[in-house]
């Protein structure tokens, strides 16, 4: 049995706890680093979803109906919470800094998930460079440094796939230790599905793969083997293949206890979302056909010119959509390609030569879930390379940012067994060349990973450039509204619709309490029937509710300012003639 398995020795210890405190050091580094450059730039807001997000965990405490119910539907409740100690602070919550620190946190944490996964059974240089090709993405660089919840739900993924890959591999050798690492994938997986819905999917895979897992090792016993076997030598030379170990029944019966728990938490994760809308709305899949979820919208963007979007009822053009996308996040130009291709070309070799490395494979996921969101679940992705030429959902190429990473490193390794002569088998601690480093495979990798970075850096990370084309004129009009806010007497209440434009309150420093706006049911509804009766000013942003209830009672409304010119949204402030 590999002595690291259970017991890994103290100089083994204390070398991976000097790799931990490095990579803590290095990557929080570059996410404070990317913190101050992105502040000053005034780019942290830029993203309209990282706005709302903070924005709804604001309103928890502060609203005219605080409370669990202003969490909203659709998006996930998780990143709001973790929000709320951080955005209590008017000045965090005003420069949208609070809503940074958790996805910062995560982002350092989803390093080291990295090298942890790769280090279980690879050399420690493929765990260096698996932690640097994730913690260097310019694209995650940004996204971590905002509110948006990219960086915390890869964390918790990693995480997820860490903690199942130390099961499989710790199943046959040693039952305990595979049930306790179950038990951790189950208390990662489970706030991993309440950050984004990608997780619900990876949680069905998890649960079926380590089902499946449990009754092969079950089959073995049957079929007469009662021990661990670690492997066999394959007919060719160089090549390793796992032989499945047989599971003894008691041991088999606690693994599949811990399954069943498995399942269990992530049925019981989702049950409670699917009763919080219930409870809140009436309709337990409000977030999948409510008039906020991707359907809805989605109906409401179609044109009689764009009846339809790239994908849509096509796996196919939704698989070349999402592969191209997560391309333009790896790398721009000639260099898109390269580390893709590297990643895809390792994972067909671990899957043909090496399937140890099996358990890593949970990473992919993402590539079938995307597809099927694209091509029927109502979620469009554009990227200005391909019709229709704009942006949307960019960022959602970083979903396979872990699975290329730690493929990428794992061509490192089979090159760096292959040239000293070991084929394709684990490297870990206890084989004297685990120790060994290739010094040309690591320069031919850390060069294509230096060139693909470097490419996107020369023309702007494409998560920025997104949040660049769709979120400068917002906050040029949010800033700007906020500026008239500011001057209306610091006691008076506000009338407004701040589902697209609380960016507006939020610099002005307004306090939700003093703003009646469409998360304030019922009083919402009733002041919109007569908007001088509700607040001291009412503020009509073209063609929102408030808008539209002006105009049908307009009495005893003064106009104040008007801010915005046309073609972009105008917003009107009216005094109430009541007051």
């Amino acid at each position: 049995m590999p002595t690291n398995l259970t017991n890994p020795s103290p100089s083994s210890f204390f070398r991976r706890s000097r790799d931990y405190f490095a990579l803590i050091l290095l990557s929080s580094a570059i996410s404070v680093g990317a913190l101050v450059f992105y502040y000053h730039q005034g780019t942290l807001l830029l993203y309209g979803d990282a706005v709302a997000h903070i924005n709804i965990a604001r309103r928890v405490f502060d609203s005219r109906t605080p409370g669990l119910f202003q969490l909203g539907t659709v998006w996930l409740p998780l990143p709001h919470v973790l929000d709320i100690p951080f955005i209590m602070n008017v000045w965090f919550w005003r420069t949208g800094l609070g809503g940074s620190i958790p996805s910062m946190l995560a982002y350092v944490m989803a390093t080291l998930g990295v090298f942890r996964l790769v280090r279980g059974l690879a050399s420690r240089a493929s765990a260096w460079i698996a932690a640097v090709i994730f913690a260097l993405n310019p694209n995650l660089i940004y996204m971590q440094a905002t509110a948006m919840t990219e960086a915390l739900y890869l964390a918790l993924f990693v995480w997820t796939v860490v903690f199942f890959s130390e099961f499989a591999r710790t199943a046959g050798p040693d039952p305990e230790r595979a049930a306790k690492s179950l038990r951790n994938c189950a208390f990662t997986l489970s706030p991993a599905m309440l950050v984004r819905y990608d997780a619900w999917f990876l949680a069905a895979v998890v649960v079926t793969a380590a089902s499946g897992l449990i009754v092969k090792m079950r089959v073995s016993l049957l079929r007469g083997s009662t021990s661990f076997r670690p492997s066999i030598q394959g007919s060719r030379p160089g090549l390793t293949y796992a032989a499945p170990p047989a599971l003894g029944r008691r041991e088999g019966r606690v693994l599949s206890r811990e399954v069943t728990n498995l399942a269990a938490l992530a049925a019981l994760t989702a049950g409670l979302w699917l009763a919080y809308n219930y409870a809140r709305w009436g309709n337990a899949l409000e977030f999948v056909n409510g008039p906020y979820s991707a359907h809805a919208i989605q109906q409401q963007t179609r044109t009689s010119t764009m009846p339809s979007y790239p994908g849509e009822n096509s796996p196919r053009t939704a698989a070349l959509y999402f592969l191209k996308l997560t391309r333009l996040n790896l790398g721009q130009g000639f260099a898109e390609h390269l580390l893709l291709t590297i990643a895809v070309v390792a994972l067909l070799c671990a899957l043909y030569f090496s399937r140890q490395f099996l358990p890593w494979a949970l990473l992919w996921t993402p590539v079938l879930f995307y597809v099927l969101c694209i091509a029927w679940g109502s979620v469009p992705i554009y990227f200005p390379d391909w019709w229709p030429y704009s942006y949307y959902n960019v960022r959602y190429g970083l979903q396979l940012l872990p699975a290329v990473a730690v493929f990428v490193a794992l061509a490192y390794e089979f090159l760096h067994t292959v040239l000293k002569g070991h084929g394709f088998q684990p490297c870990r601690q206890d084989v004297p060349h685990a120790r060994g480093f290739s010094r040309w495979p690591a320069f031919a990798v850390l060069i294509v990973v230096a060139t693909s970075y470097v490419t996107l850096w020369r023309q702007t990370p494409i998560c920025l450039r997104e949040a660049q084309a769709n979120g400068r004129a917002r906050l040029e009009f949010d800033h700007r509204l906020a500026a008239e806010l500011k001057k209306l007497p610091t006691a008076s209440t506000l009338l407004m619709d701040c589902s697209a434009h609380a960016g507006a309150v939020q610099p002005a420093g307004i306090p939700f309490r003093r703003v009646l706006r469409e998360s304030n049911p019922p009083y919402w509804e009733a002041a919109l029937s007569e908007p001088s009766l509700a607040a001291d000013y009412i503020v009509a942003i073209e063609g929102d509710d408030v808008d539209r209830a002006v105009r049908r009672s307009p009495q005893r409304l003064q106009p104040v300012v008007t801010v915005g010119t046309p073609p972009g949204p105008k917003a009107t402030i009216y005094r109430s003639m009541h007051y």
